[in-house]
């Protein structure tokens, strides 16, 4: 039975898709976004996280930990050394004010289609369905595929949030199987691109064209990193370059929040998180009147 790793799964959801849907959130993914509010979905693995204002100090993670993988710190309150670690998760059964989680678990096709099927009246009422999300859903493809077939054989709507950065043979795969493409467009410069998210643009936009000549709906995302991506050179650059693809629906701007600053400290991914403050109402407004001078108003929001 085909199983995967997710790390959550969000019922009435409103911002994933078009209309009511469940959103499944993968483990795994092959960019590192300075900015990632999700970084519990970047390991494929499940990870061991720590809440430091929830721990009470009263040890008993330590003290029953069979390797002494689990110690104290005086730094962040704890410390992990998952080379020792047997993944018994023996300290996450034992914490009382649940300072320590896991983030992910494994679940079947089956278990996934049970849990969205729950749904389906509030999907057919509101034009709604199941998207897969996370993380990089096709990081995970074989559950990928399978979930979106089974999706599809029980009459769900389906849409996959993807990066776009996976081989084109892949997407191909997929095509039958999804009713709407969540694409992210990150920044049209290459080199800019690899600095921020860790990897090049090349196969990202090429698959974009792709999509569009496959015919698929499309609704671009752009996450707005003030500082980073929102000059008007690189909104000038991405709104000239999706202009004229057919396919595209809608074109999204998707404002930094600070959600994955808040979100535990995973013992494994040390890596910094950018603070910084969101952009202000006005500056959102610049960036999508730039993009009308080339993109149909009624398709921004």
């Amino acid at each position: 039975m085909v199983s995967g790793i997710v790390f959550d799964m969000q019922r009435f959801s409103l911002h994933d898709g078009p209309g009511i849907r469940t959103t499944v959130f993968f483990k795994g993914c092959p960019l590192r976004c300075l900015w990632c509010h999700n970084p519990e979905s970047i390991n494929p693995k499940i990870e061991l996280a720590f809440y430091k204002h929830k721990c009470i100090g009263c040890n008993s993670c330590v003290n029953i930990c069979p390797t002494g993988a689990l110690q104290n710190s005086e730094r962040d309150g704890k410390s992990y050394n998952i080379e020792h670690c047997q993944f018994c998760w023996k300290c996450v059964k034992v914490c009382p004010s649940e300072a320590l989680v896991l983030q992910g678990k494994v679940v079947s096709i089956d278990e996934v289609l049970e849990e969205t099927s729950k749904d389906i009246p509030f999907y057919k009422q509101s034009g709604g369905g199941v998207t897969l999300s996370g993380g990089e859903p096709t990081f995970q493809f074989d559950f990928c595929f399978h979930l979106l077939k089974g999706c599809k054989e029980i009459g769900i709507n389906t849409a996959l949030d993807t990066s776009g950065f996976v081989s084109w043979e892949k997407l191909e795969v997929l095509l039958p199987f999804v009713d709407i493409f969540l694409y992210d467009i990150k920044h049209m410069d290459s080199g800019e691109h690899k600095r921020l998210t860790g990897v090049s643009n090349e196969i990202i936009l090429e698959n974009l064209f792709k999509l569009n000549d496959a015919g698929k709906d499309i609704e671009v995302r752009i996450p707005i990193i003030p500082g980073y991506n929102d000059s008007k050179e690189n909104i000038t650059a991405i709104s000239r370059f999706i202009a004229n693809l057919k396919s595209i629906k809608k074109v999204k701007l998707l404002p930094y929040h600070k959600l994955g600053l808040s979100k535990p400290w995973l013992f494994n991914n040390r890596r910094g998180i950018l603070d910084l403050e969101p952009p202000k109402k006005e500056d959102l407004e610049e960036i999508k009147s730039i993009m009308r001078e080339y993109i149909d108003k009624e398709k921004i929001y």
